[in-house]
């Protein structure tokens, strides 16, 4: 007759337990992408509106590309159809909007992601408040104040935020790319 096995007894290095692999990539593939994420940065600090043009392009090929498959996969297998359809149709119409108008669509599209990061600001700075109320300490309540402001001031002057947000995303390129240099360059050894 088995014994139960108690759970709290079992130790972490157990082979019972779920797993997660990890991804084994080779560590020139982490050298690229952080070659790449370096150049896109720099592309993105030192040429701005052509860059923005260009990776909005390629979103609006990928969001086309996706709603196509999406409205396939809606009709061809069953299991939230009415879902996929929906989300393959948007995806086509922003697609091509994006592809049709290719100056207009990256001030639209920063600006809608402007906006979402001012109300996600707001909502993260009002969880960060009510933690600090329940304890979490004077500095996360700081913290959550700040985090209020910051998307107060996106979403009052959202033609800013637009402006400023391909430099943004170039300085974190920059840093992900050099951590991923150094990373390969860390697998490699």
């Amino acid at each position: 007759m088995e014994q139960p096995v108690d759970v709290l007894e079992q130790s972490i290095d157990s082979d019972n337990e779920i797993g997660y692999e990890t991804l084994q990539v080779p560590w020139w593939v982490v050298l690229l992408e952080g070659i790449i994420a370096i150049l896109v940065g720099l592309f993105l600090i030192y040429r701005p509106a052509i860059t923005t043009i260009i990776l909005i392009q390629f979103l609006g090929i990928f969001w086309l590309a996706e709603g196509v498959l999406s409205v396939v996969g809606a009709l061809i297998f069953s299991g939230n159809r009415i879902w996929k359809l929906l989300s393959g149709v948007l995806s086509v119409i922003a697609g091509i909007f994006i592809l049709m108008y290719p100056i207009y669509s990256p001030i639209i599209v920063l600006t809608l992601f402007v906006i979402f990061i001012g109300v996600w600001a707001i909502i993260n700075g009002a969880v960060k408040i009510a933690l600090a109320v329940k304890g979490g300490g004077w500095g996360t309540g700081i913290i959550g104040i700040l985090t209020i402001i910051l998307g107060l001031l996106l979403l009052s002057d959202s033609l800013i935020g637009t402006l400023s947000l391909p430099w943004v995303f170039g300085f974190f390129f920059i840093i992900g790319g050099i951590g991923a240099v150094i990373g390969g360059f860390k697998m490699r050894t």
